[in-house]
């Protein structure tokens, strides 16, 4: 995106004018010409005709390579700021050498498309300069004619002469700036393609505030995929009672997280229904659903600022007494106050100053601050060590009580105090009942469970 933009930008606020200069230009001239002779104005008219079908010519045959430039550029690019991104990691793993094989292919690509579509634009100018020579050499031949005949004075084809030459430059300069144009076209049908993707569907006009949430949530046949033809969640149906915790488990890719993006209407289903206290959150507006949620991801995130700043941001009007609560309940006080800064703390762009483990704790502080009535925790406690996540648990008891959670996890501790547990496989809840219940019944979950147990005494 940014190569295309930089590209149209470019050529709108610099070749356009130069365009459109040139063409006023030609015209002018040929009102000039046609002033002095028409006949002598003819003859230099046929390099028009000419011109237009070399740099048609050309233009077809290197649109296709411009095209290709544009791709293997982004692609080039992206390859690069790849391998910069995840320097330590290419280190690690001693991917130095094929790293630089992929970039040497992906270079070559560029290479290969790029050079082609400058030669046949490269061209285009010599061709023009040959064109408006031969038509030069067809006026001087019928302009000596007609002095001959005393039909022209000497002063007037000297005067036609000149404006011949004004005549092909601005053509020559045209067809130079094509070579821009093809590149613009290219990009510009890149940066379009992107912009008529699919907006996401507005809110309903007359869209529903939520009232005092009791946290029911209830699935309809809900049904979702992310490309078409392949589908994630298929007839997915579920009735969660206020104030329950509801465990949501599987193997990678059953689709658990994409459950809970459905219910904070990152997506839409594309069937069915996704009800919150009888009301279809399709009906509410996106920002007021999400205010009925506390997130806490698997993937942390964290903005350049302090750390206070980071807390407060799911409820910036938090006192620092609130912040200093939340931070405590979460047990991230104590490491916060081993900063010289303490809560000011500026937290660099990527946050490479604190370790991934304190990041997840800043995160659950973050959701803890925001006290919503409703939780979601997809692997909340993943970065954390054992220790920690004893005490991060007693803090997750005490904030879920009486609220609606949603808990994505692997750990067994966190499965065996869920009051509820869903149980999915390849989009479909294969499985639904209390930890006793599910064991008792020898299934899937049960599998699941068995196989964790096997690993631990293995190990």
């Amino acid at each position: 995106m940014t190569n295309d933009v930089d590209t149209v930008n470019q050529t709108l606020s610099q070749s356009l004018s130069q365009m459109i200069t040139s063409v006023v230009s030609v015209l002018g001239v040929i009102v000039m010409m046609f002033s002095i002779s028409w006949q002598m104005t003819l003859v230099a008219l046929l390099i028009l005709p000419v011109s237009m079908f070399l740099i048609r010519t050309i233009v077809n045959l290197s649109q296709r390579y411009f095209k290709e430039q544009q791709q293997y550029l982004g692609n080039a690019n992206g390859t690069i700021e790849e391998m910069f991104g995840s320097h330590a990691v290419v280190k690690a793993f001693n991917g130095e050498e094929r790293n630089i094989r992929d970039f040497e292919e992906v270079n070559g690509k560029l290479y290969g498309s790029a050079w082609k579509s400058q030669f046949l634009s490269g061209i285009m100018m010599p061709m023009m300069n040959f064109v408006g020579n031969v038509g030069y050499v067809g006026v001087v031949i019928v302009g000596g004619y007609l002095a001959a005949k005393k039909t022209i004075e000497l002063g007037d084809i000297q005067a036609f002469i000149q404006y011949v030459r004004s005549f092909t430059q601005p053509i020559s300069q045209i067809a130079n700036i094509s070579n821009v144009l093809q590149q613009t076209a290219a990009a510009a049908e890149r940066v379009f393609e992107f912009l008529e993707e699919d907006e996401e569907a507005p809110d309903a006009a007359d869209a529903k505030k939520p009232e005092k949430a009791r946290g029911a949530v209830e699935f309809k046949d809900a049904r979702f995929g992310y490309l078409e033809g392949k589908t994630v969640i298929s007839d997915f149906s579920s009735t969660v009672e206020p104030g329950r915790r509801v465990a949501i488990v599987g193997p990678t890719g059953a689709g658990k997280t994409t459950l809970v993006k459905l219910l904070m209407r990152f997506y839409d289903v594309q069937s069915g229904a996704i009800l919150v206290d009888g009301v279809d959150v399709r009906e509410y507006a996106r920002s007021d659903l999400r205010k009925l949620f506390g997130m806490v991801l698997q993937d942390t995130w964290l903005f350049n600022g302090t750390i206070m700043d980071n807390l407060r941001y799911g409820k910036p009007g938090a006192s620092e007494e609130e912040v200093v609560a939340a931070a405590k309940a979460a047990h991230v006080d104590h490491f916060i106050r081993a900063f010289p800064e303490g809560y000011q703390t500026v937290l660099n762009e990527e946050t490479t100053n604190i370790s991934q483990g304190q990041k997840q704790l800043l995160t659950i502080a973050r959701a803890i601050l925001a006290d919503p009535p409703m939780l979601i925790l997809d692997e909340a406690t993943s970065s954390v060590d054992t220790h920690t996540e004893v005490l991060i648990q007693k803090a997750m008891n005490a904030l879920m009580k009486g609220r609606t959670s949603f808990i994505i996890a692997h750990r067994l501790s966190t499965i065996r105090d869920a009051d509820w547990i869903l149980v999915m496989d390849h989009g479909d809840i294969v499985e639904q009942g209390t930890h006793e219940s599910l064991m008792a019944a020898g299934g899937f979950y049960a599998g699941l469970y068995n196989s964790q147990f096997e690993k631990l005494e293995s190990a």
